[in-house]
């Protein structure tokens, strides 16, 4: 009788326990809901988060880095050359934002949440091999850019070579460096240039629909974004008997329209956006599974 009673309490415990929990679950849901609906929550840059807010999210991104980064064997990055080379990447893609020694930021670096910052720490919170993974794949909602599909990958590594050195130069320093840098443009070229390879990759040619910003103007599905009406929506694309209303829908057409909309129709919207023949191929080869 004295277990069946023990058992009782112990049941009424866990059913009370689901109940609250369920409850909770609720409230915190409608709360959620109420916030998002009803436009509570304030997207305004001239606001700022709760330091706890930015505390919590600059220690998952440090986390999220430092676990996926784990893996990546460091390039010695001592030569000069080297180091020069990333210089002058440094010059053409990262001062607008991050600023140098005796250079500020454009505008749009210094007005951004969260706010970008200098690089002239970097040395000191992140390993060689962090930074690169940071280069290479970029920060989700902060602003800082995937480079991976416009630089090569020593271009990266020189950045992060060019980096090491940063701390040490001084507001002059950085000036005799940029002297001494290849000029602008630097780098990207390469990767422009670089001959695509055999064969087309659909799912890494979906990833370049969205690092070439394809899905700011069209709705293309599998590619996350905004209920856009820029573009026609992608859907079906596959099976369209034409691409641009003038060439025959094939796979090879889709790519060059990627990469010369105005040489293809001139006067199109559709702008230049500079893609690699690799990626207009694997773009095309993602598009032409939307049937």
């Amino acid at each position: 009788m004295g277990q069946n009673l023990e058992a009782m309490r112990n049941n009424r415990v866990l059913f009370t326990a689901a109940v609250t929990t369920v409850v909770l679950g609720a409230l915190a849901a409608a709360a959620a809901a109420a916030v998002v609906w009803g436009g509570l929550y304030d997207v305004s840059a001239t606001g700022q988060h709760w330091q706890v807010t930015h505390s919590v999210l600059e220690t998952a991104m440090r986390r999220s880095v430092n676990l996926r980064a784990s893996g990546i064997e460091e390039p010695p990055l001592a030569d000069e050359r080297m180091a020069l080379r990333g210089a002058a990447c440094f010059r053409d893609t990262c001062v607008h934002c991050h600023g140098a020694p005796g250079v500020a930021p454009q505008s749009f670096g210094q007005a951004s949440q969260p706010l970008p910052g200098p690089l002239l720490d970097a040395r000191q919170h992140w390993r060689p091999r962090e930074l690169y993974w940071l280069v290479k794949n970029g920060i989700r909602m902060s602003g800082m850019p995937a480079w991976e599909y416009h630089l090569a990958d020593h271009e990266m590594w020189e950045l992060v070579a060019f980096m090491q050195r940063l701390p040490e130069l001084g507001t002059a320093g950085y000036a005799e460096w940029m002297q001494r840098a290849p000029p602008p443009p630097a780098c990207g070229r390469e990767r422009q240039a670089a001959a695509p390879v055999a064969a087309v990759d659909a799912d890494r040619g979906r990833r370049a629909l969205h690092q070439f910003g394809c899905n700011g103007c069209h709705i293309i599905p599998g590619v996350t974004g905004s209920r856009v009406h820029v573009g026609p929506p992608l859907e079906g694309i596959g099976s369209r008997k034409l691409v641009a209303g003038k060439l025959a829908g094939t796979p090879d057409n889709l790519a060059l329209w990627i990469m010369r909309p105005q040489e293809v129709k001139p006067g199109s919207a559709m702008p230049h956006l500079g893609v690699p023949e690799r990626d207009a191929r694997d773009m095309a080869a993602y598009l032409s599974t939307l049937r």
